[in-house]
């Protein structure tokens, strides 16, 4: 089933800490500084990869003597380990084809696996917990004191993604995309689309572009009704009692989340050393947004437990993403600033700043180091636990990347040359993620423990470039 890991909002998960150099050429995730809702966020974060495989550099034609000649492969191993919690490790390669002058393929093809465990919303109490498995069979329990983790999840994903570049002259350019992603709860498949047209001597470069995704989202276990209570085995008289009641807090049939993705920027030269960016994106998601893993505590005036509700998102977003850059080549090496602001209509506010220093070395490798911080609101609906005697809410989710959160990223990367040619490099980054309590009283026993504890995660990347 798809690791929660992977769901949710904010830039709170492995795909944000492999974060690599940005650009066409680069494996890993590309930096987005959006959030995802609802889905697979990694699957979110690969889209936005696969439409970044467009580049304005024209690369080197073939060979008539050598079809392979203007061929370049990247690869790219990736392991993630957060401390008692999700470990994932992931291979990709790059292919990138030069069929002449003016047209250029590129397909990538990445398998990623992840285990562990992952918070599932409920609240730390002082007394052991137990849950009921996603699929309806057995249960899983959290000791007292301890935050309520999912250790039900094991899952492998492949994603495929393909770009054709078209080159119409020097001054126009078109791109078409096409994507996939498969693992054994969520299939994503998408097509995009992007031109660019430079002009002021080309100093000036305007581009645009969509894309479009249709997702199918099959739970384990089927999806839950919102806000509907869960039920426990040993509540009832026999097992088709059991399951008759579980059943009435569940769908069977698959759900279905669409993606509709616009953006549009401008390059410019500003002089012989510096270089920026600013662009605009619009995307606006319907279907299923909620995570069908996630629970809400209902607890009494003291603070303890009494049920868990599955929760419920809005079937709807829109989200706006504005996005700046600055870049400049130093005589040591190229200094990076990005800044990008992301606002939606379920209320989330979110600031990312990256800064990045390359230093280049004398034998074509180089050092890297960058800083990245996040900071988001939460969402409207955000609840750390429903109260007992009131009324339920339309919406609501307990899933600390729908709150006032905090992430930084350290990371370091070393590229040497290799005598043939090939470019080695290994990547090392520490990521910190700190939740924050939005302003929620904590009564009784809530109170006595860390309901916001943080989270640390450690990634190492291995990269070659033939």
């Amino acid at each position: 089933m798809a690791s929660s890991l992977f769901l949710g909002v904010g830039d709170v998960n492995a795909t944000e800490v492999l974060t690599n150099d940005a650009g066409a050429t680069e494996l890993g995730a590309n930096e987005t500084g959006t959030d995802e809702t609802g889905t697979d966020e990694i699957v979110a974060k690969e889209r936005e990869a696969s439409q970044a495989q467009v580049s304005t550099t024209k690369y080197e034609s073939r060979s008539e003597t050598d079809p392979l000649a203007g061929a370049k492969i990247e690869a790219a191993l990736v392991y993630y380990q957060e401390r008692d919690r999700v470990t994932a490790a992931e291979g990709i390669i790059h292919y990138r084809q030069a069929l002449d002058d003016s047209n250029t393929l590129r397909a990538k093809i990445a398998l990623d696996a992840l285990t562990g465990a992952s918070a599932n919303g409920a609240v730390i109490q002082a007394r052991p917990q137990s849950f009921t498995r996603p699929s309806g069979t057995g249960v899983y329990q959290a000791r007292a004191g301890e935050l309520p983790l999912d250790d039900t999840f094991k899952d492998t994903r492949l994603q495929l993604s393909a770009n054709w570049q078209h080159l119409f002259s020097a001054k126009w350019q078109m791109n078409l995309g096409g994507y996939l992603s498969r693992e054994y709860d969520y299939t994503s498949i998408g097509v995009n689309g992007s031109g660019e047209h430079s002009f002021n001597q080309s100093n000036t470069q305007v581009f645009f572009g969509s894309a479009y995704y249709f997702d199918i989202v099959d739970p384990v276990g089927g999806r839950p009704v919102g806000l509907s209570e869960m039920v426990f085995r040993k509540d009832f008289a026999s097992e088709e009692a059991f399951r008759q009641a579980f059943d009435a807090t569940r769908r069977y049939d698959s759900a279905l989340k669409r993606t509709l993705d616009l953006n549009l920027g401008v390059t410019q030269t500003l002089n012989t050393h510096w270089q920026a960016q600013l662009s605009y994106s619009l995307s606006a998601v319907s279907g299923y947004l909620s995570d069908a893993y996630k629970v809400v505590s209902r607890i009494d005036g003291v603070g303890q437990a009494q049920g868990y509700h599955y929760e419920a998102r809005p079937d709807e977003r829109l989200k706006h993403n504005l996005f700046a850059m600055a870049k400049g080549a130093l005589t040591s090496g190229t200094l990076t600033f990005s800044y990008r602001y992301s606002d939606d209509d379920w209320s989330i506010q979110a600031h990312t700043l990256d800064a990045r220093y390359r230093y280049n070395l004398t034998d074509g490798g180089y050092w890297q180091w960058q800083f990245r911080a996040y900071l988001q609101q939460a969402a409207e609906f955000y609840r750390l636990y429903l109260t007992e005697g009131e009324a339920l809410p339309e919406f609501a989710s307990a899933d600390h990347r729908l709150g006032k959160l905090e992430t930084y990223t350290l990371g370091v990367k070393y590229a040497h040359k290799l005598d043939a040619g090939q470019l080695a490099s290994i990547r090392l980054a520490y990521y910190q993620q700190r939740p924050q309590n939005p302003g929620i009283s904590l009564p009784g026993e809530l109170a006595s423990y860390d309901q916001f504890p943080r989270l640390d995660a450690i990634v190492l990347q291995l990269g070659m470039r033939f």
